[in-house]
């Protein structure tokens, strides 16, 4: 039985030294699959997870702006007297 033995072990030894093969064989394809996929997202030119959140946090404050401004313009409409569109609107955008 001995020889037997030695044919499993090396058997086994060849098995083992397939797998770490295929493994780095995977981990060599993985790593040039993401620096592909790196290199087509840059060269799409897409924003950066940072670049959105200062464009979120310039559009939020924006928005707050243009309300505080449309609340301003309603304010002066009605100490005016006129509703937008109305008869006294006409005279405002000519001082504009």
């Amino acid at each position: 039985m001995p020889p037997s033995n030695r044919l499993f072990d090396d058997l086994a030894r060849l098995m083992t030294d397939a797998a770490g093969a295929a493994q780095g064989v995977r981990r060599e394809a993985e790593t040039v699959v993401k620096g592909q996929v790196e290199r087509l997202v840059r060269d799409l030119d897409i924003a950066s997870r940072e670049e959105l959140d200062v464009l979120r946090d310039l559009v939020t404050g924006l928005r707050a702006q243009n309300e505080a401004l449309a609340a301003r313009v309603a304010a002066l409409e009605a100490r005016a007297g006129t509703a937008p569109g109305g008869p006294g609107a006409a005279g405002l955008s000519e001082v504009v």
